[in-house]
């Protein structure tokens, strides 16, 4: 009976850690997504003001 408890455990524990390395997986690919995007409307958002950056 705690071999097959233990067993079970060990399961859940792993699918459990499988949906969190997969939601892991969806919240970076959106924050990359977001940084590009940031980027992109970033650099062609004002052209006549520069920034901080854009001194030279």
């Amino acid at each position: 009976m705690v071999p097959l408890v233990l067993a079970l455990l060990l399961i859940l524990i792993f699918l459990g850690a499988g949906f969190v390395m997969k939601l892991l997986w969806i919240v970076a690919i959106a924050l990359l997504a977001s940084l590009l995007l940031g980027f992109l409307f970033r650099s062609h958002g004002r052209r006549g003001t520069r920034g901080r950056r854009d001194h030279w």
